[in-house]
């Protein structure tokens, strides 16, 4: 037995003069090299050892040498007070209260032939993995195709004709166990809106009416009465010019219209029940506390008297509910084949075979799209039998809410004061001097106007307004006075006393008697 070239020491392993690499676990089989460390030094530690965390076992024991988690200063981290386990503080998504699996809520069975809904996507459910295409094996000699895997008792003993413009049904609503009951929501439903109405108005504390002031109008000359009447004449290419040049003014009628504007913005709230696929998004439940009447739930128009809509999900109100159009499978019968797969082959009519004309002869000859089977796989499906829920997107769940529409809108009256035979909508659509304007959440009427007709219009107006809606709410109205100026021009024309009227700044005219006009596009000079 050799000698080790080290003198033994006080440390290192006791009772052995050589280096006992080879008999330690872990080491070289080899003696130690020239210029090895002496025995006093031991194997290198290699930080904390995997066997001291949970689920491995103790190591073995080396001669003197202790477990190293009783060295001084290095207690077993699972021994230190302030660190548990992680897991042990972060439960499953699944086990939060208000989110069990579908099929824990009654009345949702599963489909035949299919296993419960145990909350996996509908991909992983037993028979249905991955997109339809990929479970389809076509056989191009047969054109036949693996059994479909819907299963269901009303699927066709027959083929069925290849429907192209098949459509999916429109989702049913789901049943009214499936919807939550929210004080100050009873009446709401699925697919009908509710307009609750609105709080009492409040008006504002009693103050003096605003100061009505009116500008006056303007009238026009009988030149400007001539060229307007010759400008209406060249816009129409059957008019002649002569009478509009030759025509002798007997008199021009002064007068004004008023054209009075009443605009009352109102906003209403309408509420009904809404689902959506559910796909991890948040919910925010009853569990977080009463749902805020409708009224309650603060939005704000982004312009005034500008139409908007806005909707908003009612905080506190929304679940997560199985698809009740496909009992949380994710997915429901093709409405194509009906559930079988395959269609009739429109081709050859489902014969498999078709004519074909050659050499002046016919000919019957297998058909190449159907390989002679009569049937093809259904493109919708591509043989499977089945599509994905169009309600639930094949997520198999819901997210069911109660969805708040808001609606903004302009609510527009006119009165017009014409004391001419001009007609009415002609004013409203001309130019005008704007004699007064107001703006307010509830304007006064107009009182203090010198035509007594303007002053009747506006308090008919404006009462009207302030009862017509009564699920509505009035946040601004806005009412302006318009003075158009009308001149009723009186001619004579070769022995023709006839009339025209030019009304607004722009001065258009009304002239239904012009005594020099054609139908049939002429040209009179």
């Amino acid at each position: 037995m050799s000698q080790s070239p080290y003198p033994p020491s006080g440390g290192g392993y006791q009772g052995q003069s050589t280096y006992p690499g080879v008999q330690q676990p872990g080491y070289g089989s080899t003696a130690p090299a020239q210029g090895a460390p002496p025995q006093g030094y031991g194997p290198p530690h290699q930080g904390y050892p995997l066997q001291q965390q949970p689920g491995y076992g103790p190591p073995q024991q080396q001669g003197s040498y202790g477990p190293p988690q009783q060295q001084p200063g290095y207690g077993a981290p699972q021994q230190q007070g302030s660190y548990g386990p992680p897991q042990q503080g972060y439960a499953p998504p699944q086990q939060q209260p208000g989110y069990g699996p579908p099929q824990q809520q009654p009345g949702y069975p599963p489909m035949q032939g299919q296993h419960q809904y145990d909350g996996a996507p509908p991909q992983q459910q037993q028979g249905y993995g991955g997109t339809p295409n990929q479970q389809q094996v076509f056989t191009p000699l047969t054109g036949e195709a693996q059994t479909p895997s819907y299963v269901g008792s009303d699927v066709p003993d027959q083929d069925v004709d290849d429907n192209e413009n098949a459509a999916p049904p429109p989702p049913s609503a789901p049943p009214a166990e499936m919807f939550g009951k929210f004080a100050g929501y009873e009446s709401v439903s699925f697919g009908t809106e509710y307009l609750p109405p609105p709080p009492a108005y409040e008006p504002p504390a009693q103050q003096q009416t605003p100061e009505q002031i009116f500008q006056q109008a303007t009238a026009i000359s009988e030149d400007q009465a001539r060229d307007a009447l010759l400008a209406f004449v060249a816009e129409n290419c059957c008019y002649g010019k002569k009478a509009a040049k030759d025509m002798d003014i007997k008199d021009i009628a002064q007068s004004s219209a008023y054209h009075y504007h009443l605009n009352s913005f109102c906003e209403s709230r309408s509420t009904a029940w809404k689902h959506e696929p559910y796909r991890g998004q948040m919910i925010d439940g009853p569990q977080n506390g009463p749902a805020p009447p409708p009224w309650s739930i603060p939005a704000q128009p982004n312009q005034i008297f500008t139409p908007q809509v806005v909707n908003i999900e009612v905080p506190h109100t929304a679940s997560v509910k199985p698809c009740h159009d496909c009992m949380a499978s994710g997915y429901k019968r093709c409405y194509r084949c009906y559930g079988r797969g395959m269609v009739r082959c429109s081709w050859c009519q489902g014969s498999g075979r078709r004519t074909e004309y050659r050499d002046g002869q016919s000919h019957r000859v297998r058909c190449t799209w159907c390989h002679g089977s009569g049937r093809r796989i259904c493109n919708t499906c591509d043989g499977n039998g089945r599509v994905m829920c169009w309600t639930c997107q094949g997520a198999a769940q819901l997210k069911l809410f109660i969805q708040l529409t808001i609606t903004w809108e302009c609510h527009i009256d006119n009165h017009v004061t014409e004391r001419t035979d001009l007609p009415d909508q002609l004013i409203l659509e001309s130019q005008g001097t704007e004699i007064f304007t107001q703006e307010l959440p509830r304007v006064y009427p107009v009182t203090a106007f010198h035509d007594q007709d303007v002053n009747n219009g506006s308090q008919r107006l404006v009462e009207a307004h302030s009862r017509n809606w009564p699920t509505k709410r009035i946040l601004m109205q806005r009412q302006n006075l318009r003075a158009v100026p009308v001149s009723e021009v009186k001619y004579e024309w070769k022995d023709t006393d006839t009339r025209y009227w030019v009304y607004g700044l722009d001065h258009k005219v009304h002239a239904p008697d012009y005594p020099q006009k054609c139908c049939w596009g002429c040209a009179i000079l």
